[in-house]
Formats: structure tokens, C-alpha cells, sequence
């Protein structure tokens, strides 16, 4: 039987009278069958007797054996058994006082300690500076992501006017040449004049400068600037002739066309 030690007998005829060296001492309990004590003073006795034998045990549990009508493995182990059960159900005070200890060793171990007045306001502080350094420096680093940005913007318009000069400078160059021939003829001359218009015009698509030539169109204000009303046999509000051309940078309006619209009839 696990956690339990069983006295029998050991062939001679007072085995409880000196100490039961095939008990073996430990926490177990041990099981003593007590046999023909029937009186309430031998029962005593043998307790005593027994206390003695067995000091070297820390539990003694004494049955008497009248109480089992055939001594046989099988009633035996039932007795074990019921015994067993009880010593389980029985709470002990180890375990009963453990979780006390455990809890008091805890509060203990974890005593709440309040800090003072002086600890707390200098946690504060060291808050208060904390948050303070962290905004200085993102302020700080707002203002040189801004004047980065306005250094990458005056640069582009720089890098992007610079590269329009030089191309400005080849059509300057042609103009130059063209009025430097001494014996130029005005066939000659006209045809140098297309060639730079040509030039020029291919600088303009390079840098996507378009033409507002509105003629024929319905009139927007938006491009174009009317400078008079004429009667017409186009429709209200048609554009019948462009005085000077308009252009736009990509979708913005440099200079509005400068035309002449047709009147509404009657």
C-alpha cells in the first residue's frame, strides 16, 4: 500500500515489547493489527506498549484485529483501503497554513512602501524635462525639414531656368548669325527667319510651352481675353480673330489669346 507501512509479526512471542526494527522510520503511517486485547485497559496498554516499540515512526494507527472475521488479503486491503480514504479527506495543517505563510511571505517580500512628497515631485520634473527636450527637438527638426524644402524648391527653379537659358541662348546664336551675313537677300533672310522660328518652336515643345491659337473656338475666358465684338455669321460667342496668340505652361496660362468675338445676331 503506498504511503503506509504494515506491522506483522515477527515469530516471537512479544514482537511489540522492544523496538520493530523492520519499521522502517519515515513520514508513512504505520498500521498495527492488535489481537486479543478486548478490554479497555489492554487496549490502553498496547497503545502505550506500541508508542514505545515504534518511537521511531512519526504515525501509529492501531486496529484491532477481532474487528475482521477472516483475516484474508482481500478484507484486509478494504480496511487499507477505507483508511486511505480518510487520511486523504483529513486536512492537514501544513497545508491548511501554507497558503497564510505564503500570503505573509509575499507581503513581506512586496511591502507597499508610499513614496515621499520630495520623490514624486522629482519624478515629475524629470517628466516635465523629458517632455520639453523631445519637443524642442521635433521643433527643431520641423524647422530644417522646411528650410530643406525651401532649398530643394529654389534649387529645381534654378536647375529648371538654367536649363531653358541655354537653349535660349542657341536660338539668341542663329538670330546673330542671320544678321551677320553682309550680302543677305530678303529670300535668304526669310528663310533664316523660319529656320530660328522653327528652332524656337522646338524649345518651347521641350519644355512643354504650348500655343493658345483659339480661332474658330467657342470663346473661354479662362485662355482667352476678348478685346471687341463683331458682327458675324458665325454663332454668339465664337472666336472670329486672334489678335495675338496666348500660351500656357503645362496647364497654366502664361498670357491669354487676345481675339475678337462674334456678336449674337439680332
Amino acid at each position: 500500500m503506498d504511503g503506509f507501512q504494515i506491522q506483522t509479526p515477527v515469530r516471537r512471542k512479544h514482537a511489540h515489547k522492544s523496538k520493530v526494527k523492520e519499521i522502517e522510520a519515515g513520514d508513512a503511517p504505520v498500521i498495527v493489527f492488535m489481537k486479543g486485547h478486548s478490554k479497555k485497559g489492554g487496549i490502553e496498554l498496547a497503545i502505550n506498549v506500541r508508542k514505545i516499540t515504534l518511537s521511531h515512526v512519526k504515525k501509529i494507527i492501531l486496529r484491532n484485529a477481532l474487528e475482521i472475521k477472516k483475516v484474508d488479503p482481500i478484507s484486509t486491503l478494504r480496511i487499507f483501503e477505507e483508511i486511505i480514504l480518510e487520511k486523504q479527506m483529513e486536512p492537514t495543517e501544513s497545508s491548511s497554513q501554507q497558503p497564510e505563510q505564503t500570503t505573509q511571505a509575499e507581503d513581506t517580500l512586496n511591502p507597499e512602501v508610499m513614496p515621499s512628497i520630495e520623490e514624486v515631485l522629482q519624478q515629475a520634473e524629470r517628466k516635465a524635462q523629458e517632455h520639453y527636450d523631445a519637443w524642442m527637438y521635433a521643433k527643431a527638426e520641423g524647422e530644417n525639414i522646411r528650410r530643406r524644402a525651401q532649398e530643394d524648391v529654389s534649387k529645381a527653379r534654378k536647375l529648371a531656368v538654367e536649363h531653358f537659358s541655354n537653349e535660349m541662348l542657341m536660338v539668341k546664336d542663329s538670330l546673330e548669325a542671320g544678321l551677320a551675313v553682309e550680302t543677305a537677300t530678303v529670300e535668304s533672310f526669310k528663310s533664316g527667319m523660319e529656320l530660328t522660328l522653327k528652332q524656337l518652336a522646338a524649345v518651347f515643345t521641350k519644355f512643354n510651352i504650348n500655343e493658345i491659337n483659339p480661332l474658330g473656338e467657342k470663346f473661354d475666358a479662362h485662355k482667352h481675353q476678348a478685346i471687341s465684338m463683331v458682327d458675324s455669321e458665325q454663332e454668339a460667342n465664337t472666336v472670329v480673330s486672334v489678335m495675338q496668340k496666348g500660351y500656357q505652361l503645362h496647364e497654366r496660362v502664361l498670357r491669354p489669346a487676345l481675339v475678337m468675338v462674334a456678336k449674337a445676331k439680332g
